[in-house]
């Protein structure tokens, strides 16, 4: 919530202003009760003089940590400055949004901001993350913003560090592994990661959630000496408790005191599953005792991997508490463990500039680029860092474009298979995964712009038409490859939808026969060659042209074609807005 305060009528104006595009915001009347709004949370707007604002405040300011955001904007409009808690209040953040708001200026003097560097206490916040410091946060923090030479440690692999990775500055050498750093050599050391180093007092520790226990215990365990054994436990193992993400057990023990207080006191619910789910697993430390009772050969082993899709880090661990005894067992996030990992990413039609921002982080920070020949042009590879190796497909049967990247997966790096356009979309990423399954890889699909899209915009045409053309079909037309009975293109033009059809330049004349079954011979075509590519062409033409148009342009590859009433359409209208608005739109009114 924002508490809007002003004292002139030339304020009210501007706060009336941003009240109409703010939400969550409120005008403060007289009287005003500066305690109660500072101690509210809310984040407190002055619009006037600078000076003011600074002497209403000054009774009440503590600490950066408890004080609330507070910004001066002068009553003209013109600035937006952030007066306390610039980051971890986010002072910062909420000038630059209000500037955006009224089109001003946002004054921001904070260091790390003016030095285009990393707010290292915003961090936790923007990647929700903890933080922990082994030392004192602001003299450390002053080391950074005077660009002292910093490790940054790395044994995570999520939003933020991939932020990190592809933004680093020239000062912050990076390490994936804390046994390669030498901690005498620098003077900070900033590490993701879910476990516990000495690294003297010259560390800000990052934490990520990363890390899944599973729990089993026998009837009645005591509560406070189960969390006490647990925590040393989990110190002895190195694990950050800071990183746990999730507690789990077997629905027998769903309402043991124990774990509820655990939870509670860790803010994490307890998750419970049922015997037939755990038993899925092949537990390392079977008991037969534990699968009689619950279902499941290892409780907490099982929940543990069943939690993190993963092996385990840490196998299941016996301790007493009291006269009972309880066990642990932890397992890393699949999808956050850093290890050998595989994104398939769509590299958008061809022009490099329409990857995804997180395409281009991933090529900013894979070790190993396997890309798709000539469909992908080779100057999305130049976003590649120092040392990763780059190859392209072509050439490679499926084999071994798998050993290729096996190669790399094998020693824990990160791996970027580039897709032309969206690899959902006739990618070939199918048979890949599944050998990938049966490898145990992990992997993920990063989308990207596909060419039909890119066709929409190259014609400037909305492929839907209110009332007239609601769908867009994706397609091939049969040649080498067979199409399954009820996709045949004659069948799927019954609907006269918007048809993109990919892959067919070759069979154009069969394409053209088909369609011509049911939409009319003078239906709008449109012939994109590469598009988005330096060298695209599109050819516009009719139906019953289609193939003359092919063949005249000796078109093939990566050709796409267009079919329907909504390509060049400019007089669809929709109920919703009225003939009447239609009409105006279309006269320029």
């Amino acid at each position: 919530m924002i508490s809007i305060i002003t004292h002139s009528e030339k304020g009210k104006i501007l706060a009336e202003k941003l009240l109409a595009k703010e939400s969550e915001a409120e005008l403060v009347q007289k009287p005003i009760d500066y305690k109660k709004l500072w101690q509210s949370g809310n984040a407190l707007v002055f619009i006037g003089a600078l000076g003011i604002c600074v002497r209403e405040i000054a009774p009440f300011l503590k600490n950066k940590k408890t004080d609330p955001a507070v910004i001066n904007i002068d009553a003209n409009g013109q600035f937006v400055q952030p007066v306390v808690s610039g980051h971890v209040g986010g002072a910062n953040e909420l000038a630059k949004k209000l500037a955006n708001l009224l089109g001003a200026v946002p004054i921001i003097t904070t260091v790390s901001d003016t030095s285009k560097l990393w707010p290292l206490d915003v961090l936790p916040r923007q990647f929700n993350w903890k933080m922990e410091c082994a030392g004192n946060l602001t003299r450390l923090m002053g080391r950074f913003v005077n660009r002292k030479k910093t490790a940054l440690l790395l044994e995570a692999r999520d939003k933020g560090t991939l932020f990190l990775e592809s933004d680093c500055p020239d000062f912050v050498d990076v390490f994936f592994a804390a046994k390669d750093i030498g901690i005498e050599n620098y003077e900070l050391i900033l590490a993701v990661t879910p476990f516990l180093y000495d690294f003297d007092e010259k560390a800000i520790f990052y934490r990520p959630p990363m890390v899944h226990l599973g729990l089993g215990c026998q009837r009645g365990i005591p509560s406070n000496e189960f969390q006490e054994m647990l925590e040393i436990s989990l110190k002895e193992q190195r694990i950050s408790q800071l990183s746990i993400t999730s507690l789990g057990t077997a629905e027998l023990k769903k309402d043991e005191d124990a774990f509820l207080h655990l939870g509670e006191k860790w803010n994490l619910p307890l998750q419970n599953f049922a015997g037939d789910v755990l038993s899925k697993y092949e537990v390392p430390n079977p008991s037969e005792k534990v699968e009689t009772v619950t279902g499941s050969a290892g409780v907490a082993e099982a929940a543990a991997m069943h939690l993190s899709q993963n092996n385990l880090l840490v196998e299941k661990t016996k301790l007493k508490a009291g006269d009972k005894y309880f066990t642990w067992a932890a397992a890393l996030d699949a999808q956050k463990e850093r290890k050998g990992f595989v994104e398939f990413v769509g590299a958008g039609p061809g022009d490099p500039e329409l990857v995804s921002v997180k395409g281009k982080r991933l090529l900013q920070t894979a070790d190993y680029i396997l890309y798709a020949g000539s469909l992908v042009p080779r100057e999305l590879t130049e976003y590649a860092k120092s040392g990763c190796v780059v190859e392209s497909s072509a050439g490679m049967d499926l084999q071994t474009q798998l050993d290729s990247m096996k190669r790399f997966y094998d020693r824990g790096l990160s791996i970027v298979r580039l897709h032309t356009g969206d690899p959902c979309i006739y990618g070939a990423i199918q048979e890949q995964m599944a050998i990938m399954d049966e490898w145990g890889w992990n992997y993920h699909i990063t989308p990207g712009i596909s060419s039909f899209q890119a066709a929409a915009a190259a014609l400037r045409s909305q492929f839907t038409i209110p009332e007239e053309v609601q769908t867009i079909i994706l397609t091939r037309g049969e040649g080498r490859t067979p199409m399954p009975e009820k996709e045949q293109l004659h069948k799927l033009a019954q609907s006269q939808s918007t048809m993109c059809i990919y892959l067919s330049a070759a069979i154009a004349e069969k394409v053209q026969s088909e369609l011509m079954a049911h939409y009319p011979a003078e239906t709008p075509v449109a012939v994109c060659y590469k598009l988005t590519w330096q060298d695209e062409k599109i050819y516009r033409c009719t139906l019953e042209t289609l193939a003359q148009t092919v063949k005249e342009n000796k078109l093939k590859m990566t050709t796409l074609i267009v079919v329907g009433k909504a390509i060049d359409n400019r007089s669809g209208e929709s109920k919703l807005y009225g003939r009447k608005f239609a009409h105006a739109f279309r006269k320029g009114k």
